[in-house]
């Protein structure tokens, strides 16, 4: 079983830079993939089919295509390395990636008063707070009590669980 790597796309041989050498040209072979496989695998399927690469056709050529591409599977891994040194790094700061919660403590709270009352708009609501429905019913059930996710809202902001 062949495990995907994040990150990495592998386009067919009619993609990418076999494509475009049996379209009459060859563009950069440095972004086709990030290993030997994928990087051989375009110019193996154009072997025979097409007028030989003279880079891959000798000995000389296939070395130096071989030692291109272990270059380039090096450096992706040191992207990788480098990318979660600098996340553990940021995480040891306190810091936490991704996007905020469009949903704040303050909101939860005006959402938990608002949906308690009968006649409360949902629409409303949701446009004055600056949230979806979805998020809304997420966090708040529709008689104005706590979900769960409403609830860890306010446990990860440090307070207690309003009543409800």
């Amino acid at each position: 079983m062949v495990r995907p790597i994040p990150g990495v796309r592998f386009s067919g041989p009619t993609q990418g830079p076999a494509g475009a050498a049996l379209a009459g040209g060859i563009r950069k072979l440095g972004r086709q993939g990030r290993n030997r496989r994928h990087r051989g695998q375009p110019v193996h399927d154009l072997t025979g089919r097409v007028a030989a690469i003279d880079t891959t056709t000798t000995s000389q050529g296939r070395f130096a295509f071989t030692l291109f591409a272990a270059l380039a599977e090096f450096e992706r891994d040191l992207i990788v390395e480098r990318t979660k040194a600098g996340l553990a790094s940021a995480r040891a700061r306190g810091r936490k990636g991704g996007r905020p919660y469009t949903m704040t403590t303050a909101k939860l709270r005006t959402a938990m008063a608002a949906m308690g009352q009968p006649e409360t708009h949902v629409g409303a609501l949701c446009r004055e707070l600056g949230v979806t429905r979805q998020t809304l019913y997420r966090h708040v059930g529709p008689k104005g009590e706590l979900r769960p996710d409403g609830e860890k809202l306010l446990a990860v902001k440090g307070r207690a669980p309003a009543c409800g």
